[in-house]
């Protein structure tokens, strides 16, 4: 799922906030230098409709000022001169307003100046430190992958425009020169040159989260990789400059990285929806976070007892466009589980070894057979009838790693034997439940129904389904149904 990115006075949001509290605080400040104490500046109503007439300023800077416009281009002059336009319209605009009301032998002109002067102190620092903030965290590689498709004439621009413009923190994670196979040299300026020929393996096997495509004219895009690109659900930004049409994903036109695109992609998501689902996520990542530190006083000695070790399991899987993180459950296996997972191979119920379910598990902790043959379950086996086990993978969602609702992320060993539409699945955030879960879970022995389903959710996605998916899971965890 891609969220389209937030322009105009959205951008700068952030700054605005900062501004409106420093512009609180200084005025907190003007008062007390001139009074020796705050017990008036909230309760004399004349200081009362300053303190709002401060946010009706900086709504107006916001909106209709456009105060903000290309803030993190701005060198120390350029700030400081904007900073200084600011505090010049912040002094008039509360000089009319007090002559307006005739108020202006109620209000001390000592404030107003020294209000003007912290503000254009304060607030300018605290641009400055913040851009610096914002810079640091958009250098840093790890938010957003992207993928390069240019030709050797373009190559620098493409990457001066992309450092120039990365106000979406993206990351060049590889380039692909049309036309050019392997040369001598295998990376460009540390990113990996990718031939042509390997481009859709390398998508498959790798973390994309997006591609950017530029290239001349009269170069087009091979409808083969378009294909390749729309099957794995790879979201592409296509140049508005090239001719192109992929009618069976949504699209949007913005622009990314400095330039005017049409972006493709297999769901798109407003900034409302992408913000109530994670709002969700924290609530729920919260409260689950609370059960599982509960459960872990409950189940840690029972677990400890019957095997002893590490009370949590830590595993790399594969998250959303195929990069790893740590997923957390309650450990339910013995220590050797994976050692003893190439023995069991046969026994796997999902076709292809796609992913790994078997019944009468023996690697799960207090299991055995008896005498006669029979499989006896043990404590791990109430634990995951009880779906206990994932409740640690609320932390992964408070981390950002996960959601409540997503695709199950699958395990390396797993994802390398993906092929090109089996990754279009992960193309949204793993969630510690979804339509496999409710749909039957290990019932479900064919990997290409997984597929299926999960796609059919990214597709058709709506915070209402996530909802009643939610509600379904508590209905599937309380009967056990589909769990192994």
């Amino acid at each position: 799922m891609y969220r389209k990115r937030n322009k105009g006075w959205l951008k700068h949001l952030d700054f605005a906030v900062l501004d409106l509290m420093c512009m609180q605080i200084c005025l907190a400040l003007a008062y007390f230098g001139r009074h020796r104490e705050l017990s008036r500046l909230y309760s004399d109503s004349v200081y009362q409709n300053v303190v709002l007439l401060l946010a009706v300023f900086e709504f107006v800077y916001l909106f209709f000022i456009d105060g903000y416009r290309d803030i993190l281009k701005r060198g120390y002059y350029i700030e400081l001169v904007s900073a200084v336009k600011e505090v010049c319209l912040l002094e008039m605009l509360l000089a009319f307003y007090l002559f307006a009301v005739k108020s202006g032998d109620d209000f001390s002109r000592t404030v107003l100046f020294l209000l003007g002067i912290y503000e254009l102190i304060g607030g300018y620092l605290v641009r400055i430190l913040w851009k610096k903030h914002v810079m640091r965290r958009q250098s840093k590689e790890g938010e957003n992958s992207l993928l390069l498709v240019t030709t050797s004439e373009y190559l620098e621009q493409v990457l001066e425009n992309v450092r120039s413009n990365n106000f979406q923190t993206y990351f060049p994670a590889g380039i692909v020169l049309i036309g050019r196979e392997k040369g001598v040299s295998d990376t460009y300026e540390g990113i990996p040159l990718i031939p042509e020929s390997e481009m859709t393996e390398w998508v498959c096997r790798n973390w994309v989260d997006e591609a950017l495509i530029v290239l001349p004219q009269e170069q087009h895009f091979g409808k083969e990789y378009m294909e390749a690109f729309s099957e794995m659900g790879i979201v592409t930004h296509y140049s508005i400059m090239q001719d192109f049409a992929d009618a069976d994903n949504h699209q949007i036109a913005e622009k990314v990285c400095g330039y005017l695109v049409l972006t493709s992609g297999m769901q798109l998501v407003s900034n409302r929806q992408y913000l109530t689902k994670r709002v969700m996520d924290i609530a729920g990542g919260i409260a689950g976070s609370l059960i599982t530190v509960i459960l872990t006083i409950i189940l840690g000695p029972l677990i400890y007892i019957k095997s002893p070790g590490p009370i949590f399991f830590t595993q790399k899987r594969v998250g959303k466009n195929g990069k790893l993180f740590k997923m957390y459950k309650f450990r339910t296996m013995y220590l050797d589980a994976e050692e003893r997972k190439k023995a069991l191979l046969e026994q796997n119920r999902v076709a292809d070894g796609m992913m790994f379910k078997m019944e009468d598990d023996p690697r799960i902790i207090g299991s055995h057979f008896d005498a006669d043959g029979k499989y006896v379950p043990g404590i791990g086996n109430l634990i995951r009838k009880l779906s206990l086990d994932e409740f640690p993978q609320f932390f992964n969602v408070l981390l950002g790693d996960m959601s409540l609702v997503g695709t199950r992320p699958p395990t390396v060993d797993e994802y390398e034997k993906y092929k090109l539409h089996h990754k279009a699945r992960l193309s949204a955030k793993p969630g510690i439940t979804g339509m496999w879960q409710v749909s039957g879970r290990s019932d479900i022995t064919d990997f290409e129904d997984v597929v299926k389903l999960d796609t059919a959710y990214i597709k058709d996605w709506s915070i209402g389904k996530d909802l009643r998916i939610l509600a379904k899971t508590v209905q599937v965890v309380l009967t056990g149904k589909g769990s192994m």
